[in-house]
């Protein structure tokens, strides 16, 4: 292991701000292409619902899985160097994206951003404990995720600011240089990351990959092709062998990406757990909700983007308390009312129609925000504090895992849901124009008011049906995560901790 160099107080003093602004643009991207889809679904590329569905999650899908890897890859050649290289591909993928000529080289714009994505996460966390003192890193852990947990909704908002003026390249164009600038800020404050040794495992990593690929391919072709076609079917299939393929490998082999037997540690499976059942709620309403702002309410981007602040807001406000609250009143409770706070947020979402008032809709935020605040930071400290310091990459990319696994699986099923409930609630003069979202809308608006209220009807349906089914998932995770939790109450062996994450 190499010997940290000295850290300067006035540069540690820099490094929550730095690490959270790095894990804000990478996150952020995550939101802020949603505001783009109806521009992207008008544009000369003219995706359909599937694809657009696969334009979000392909980055989603990468970042997610490749989280883990990275992680240990910052542990193994320092977290630096890792965190300089992943700004520097996201902002390569950001360009190929700006100028695809294709759906299909905009995905791979957006793959190699994802990998870029995944570089940087993890990294930031590390870093960040790497130079805090031992008292200050239950703090430390509840800024850095604050800022993961805002950055979607700072993203909803910054990408409407953009694309208020300009096309949907313009995203891409803006964010590819603030990363530029980023990574020279981490050239000058970042210290040079702590080395322990760490597998990478390129083949788990494939087969993780190839599970949550299957998974997603199965929730997202399921409306198109048929729940019981061919593709459909062996999708799934195919996903459980991978990953039983996976989970039979990773017991076999000496240095597994992630070794099961982890999970073994009540506090580590039940933070993972209950981070991807939070992150599931959270990124579902962003898929909908800047659809919803803009054709049903008429917002404009810029509007739309700040409609959504009571979120971010609300969500830095009690993350900042949360350690103290949880603290007082005990983790399991604090965390299991935090998670049911965000499933009656988006329960009450699910009542908003075209005339619905911002008032009640920006309360919900909040219920979302406040139950943000209080779940997440507690369970990533669970994540956190289960595993031994050398594996603080590993940690870091398990937990971040948990976030962008969850929100690829909650933007499918509400994709999916979305789809098929819009396409059954079209009135007749749409018939076979449901391509997408954005071109019925458009074709109901060339037909006259009374269809294209008919049509705004049919979205704000399948949305209603799309939130109730989220909303129900994330209730059950709740009280699965109470269960998981009491479960590890006791106090963890720390040899047994040492001998499972090793």
């Amino acid at each position: 292991m190499s010997t940290p160099e000295p850290f300067p107080p006035s540069r540690l003093r820099a490094m929550p701000a730095l690490m959270s602004a790095c894990v804000v643009v990478v996150v952020a991207m995550v939101a802020a292409i949603n505001l783009a889809l109806p521009k992207l679904s008008g544009s000369s590329l003219a995706p359909s619902s599937t694809e657009l569905l696969w334009i979000v999650d392909a980055y989603i899908l990468v970042f997610g899985c490749m989280l883990i890897p990275a992680g240990a890859l910052g542990d193994r050649i320092g977290r630096k160097g890792v965190l300089l290289a992943g700004l520097s591909v996201f902002a390569t993928g950001c360009l190929i994206s700006a100028a695809a000529p294709t759906v299909a080289i905009l995905l791979a714009g957006r793959v190699v951003t994802g990998l870029g994505a995944a570089l940087v996460m993890p990294a930031t966390l590390s870093l960040l404990l790497q130079v805090t003192p031992a008292e200050r890193k239950p703090h430390a852990i509840a800024t850095w995720t604050a800022a993961t947990g805002a950055a979607g909704a700072l993203g909803n908002l910054g990408g409407g600011l953009i694309l208020q003026w300009a096309p949907w390249q313009g995203l891409f164009l803006v964010v590819a240089p603030i990363a530029g600038l980023l990574a020279v800020a981490v050239a000058r404050i970042a210290p040079r990351g702590e080395r322990h040794p760490a597998s990478l495992d390129l083949v788990g990593a494939g087969l993780l990959t190839g599970t949550v690929f299957a998974v997603l391919v199965g929730i997202i072709e399921g409306p198109e092709s048929g729940w019981t076609s061919p593709l459909v079917l062996g999708s799934f299939i195919a996903g459980l062998a991978v990953f039983a393929a996976f989970v039979i490998r990773s017991l076999r082999v000496a240095d597994p990406l992630l070794d099961p037997r982890v999970f073994q540690i009540a506090k580590l499976r039940t933070g993972t757990f209950g981070v991807g059942a939070v992150f599931f709620g959270l990124f579902a309403l962003f898929f909908v909700n800047a659809q919803y702002l803009q054709y049903a309410k008429g917002y404009s981007p810029l509007v739309t983007g700040l409609a959504i602040l009571p979120l971010p807001i609300g969500m830095i406000v009690v993350s900042r308390r949360s350690v103290g609250i949880a603290a007082r009143y005990g983790t399991r409770p604090v965390v299991a009312a935090g998670m049911v706070l965000v499933a009656a947020g988006l329960a009450g979402l699910s009542f908003a129609t075209s005339a619905t008032p911002y008032t009640p809709y920006a309360v919900a935020l909040l219920a979302i925000a406040a139950g943000m605040g209080l779940s997440v930071p507690s369970l990533s400290t669970g994540i956190m504090t289960s595993l031994p310091p050398a594996r603080a990459g590993m940690g870091s990319g398990l937990n971040s895992a948990a976030r962008e696994i969850g929100a690829a699986l909650g933007i499918a099923v509400i994709g999916t849901v979305l789809t098929s409930r819009f396409t059954g609630a079209l009135p007749a003069a749409l018939e076979g124009q449901a391509d997408s979202t954005s071109h019925a809308l458009r074709e109901a608006q060339h037909l006259g008011t009374a269809v294209y209220a008919e049509a705004i009807d049919a979205f704000t349906t399948a949305m209603t049906a799309g939130y109730r089914v989220i909303a129900v998932v994330v209730l059950i995770a709740a009280g699965l995560v109470y269960r998981g939790l009491g479960a590890a109450a006791p106090a963890t062996n720390p040899a047994q901790k040492e001998r499972v994450a090793a």
